[in-house]
C-alpha cells in the first residue's frame, strides 16, 4: 500500500503529507474584522450617542491591529479577554480624540456580542471538506495544526466535522506550543512519520504558514481566500498562493 501511495502521489504531484491550518483556511472564522465590527457596532447604534457606529468600529479595528501586533502568544489562549481589552482601548482612543466617553458596560457588552457574532457567522469554506477528503483518498497524510485555546478550538473541530478527516489534530492549547514555534511543525511531522521535504504547509498567516515552515524546508502555501494579494510592502514569498483548498487537488 505504501508503494502504491507513493506512486500515486508522484503521478499527481502531491506530497506525502500536508499540515493544514483551520481558522480562515478551512473555516471562515476571523477574517475581515472591519466588516464584523461594523455589523456588531451597528446593533448598538442607539447607545453610541454622538459617535457613529462606523467610527466606533474603525476605532476598535485599529485598536485590535495594534494589540495583536504586539501581543504575547499567551493572548491567543485568552481570546475573549483580549476582545474586552481591544474594545476598551478603542473606546479610550475615541475619548482621547474628543468624543464623549462611552461606558465600560457598553464596551463589555460589545465585546461579548462580537464573540457571539463570530461564532454565529462561522462556516466551512465551500469545497473544503471535499478537498480534504479527496487528499486523504489520494493517500496524503493530513495534520490539522491550529493555534488557540483547547476548549474553543476542539469545539470547532467537532462542530465542523473535522476530527475524522485528519490523521493528527494538533491544537496549541492542548499541546502547550503553537505556530510559529519550530516544534509545532516538527511535532506534527513526527506524528505523521514524514520529513520536511515530503511536507506542505497550508494556511492564511504569512508568518505562521509561510516564513516559519520555509525555514524548516517545508513547501509553504499561502491561502488568500479573499483574493487581496500579498501586502504591498511584503518581502515574504510563498511557494504557492491559492484561494481555495480545492486548488490543491490534481
Amino acid at each position: 500500500m505504501a508503494l502504491n501511495r507513493m506512486a500515486l502521489n508522484k503521478m499527481t504531484n502531491l506530497p506525502r503529507a500536508m499540515l493544514i491550518d483551520m481558522d480562515d483556511t478551512i473555516l471562515s472564522a476571523y477574517g475581515r474584522p472591519e466588516i464584523a465590527w461594523n455589523n456588531v457596532a451597528a446593533e448598538f447604534a442607539d447607545e453610541l450617542g454622538s459617535v457613529s457606529s462606523q467610527q466606533v468600529a474603525a476605532a476598535i479595528v485599529e485598536s485590535g491591529r495594534k494589540f495583536w501586533a504586539a501581543a504575547a502568544a499567551e493572548w491567543r489562549l485568552k481570546l475573549e479577554e483580549a476582545r474586552h481589552v481591544v474594545v476598551g482601548n478603542g473606546f479610550a482612543a475615541l475619548a482621547a480624540a474628543g468624543h464623549a466617553p462611552l461606558s465600560p458596560d457598553l464596551a463589555a457588552r460589545l465585546a461579548i456580542r462580537f464573540h457571539a457574532y463570530r461564532e454565529e457567522e462561522m462556516f466551512v469554506f465551500p469545497g473544503a471538506h471535499d478537498a480534504i477528503d479527496a487528499l486523504k483518498a489520494h493517500g496524503v497524510k493530513l495534520a490539522l495544526v491550529t493555534n488557540g485555546a483547547a476548549g474553543p478550538q476542539r469545539a470547532k473541530v467537532e462542530r465542523f466535522a473535522l476530527s475524522h478527516r485528519f490523521d493528527h489534530i494538533q491544537i496549541e492549547g492542548e499541546h502547550g506550543f503553537g505556530k510559529p514555534e519550530e516544534r509545532a511543525y516538527l511535532h506534527a511531522m513526527e506524528a505523521l512519520g514524514v520529513t520536511a521535504p515530503e511536507t506542505w504547509m497550508i494556511g492564511d498567516n504569512l508568518e505562521w504558514e509561510v516564513v516559519a515552515p520555509q525555514r524548516l524546508g517545508i513547501y509553504a502555501i499561502w491561502i488568500d481566500v479573499h483574493g487581496d494579494g500579498l501586502p504591498a510592502d511584503s518581502t515574504i514569498k510563498p511557494d504557492r498562493i491559492i484561494r481555495s483548498l480545492t486548488e490543491l487537488l490534481p
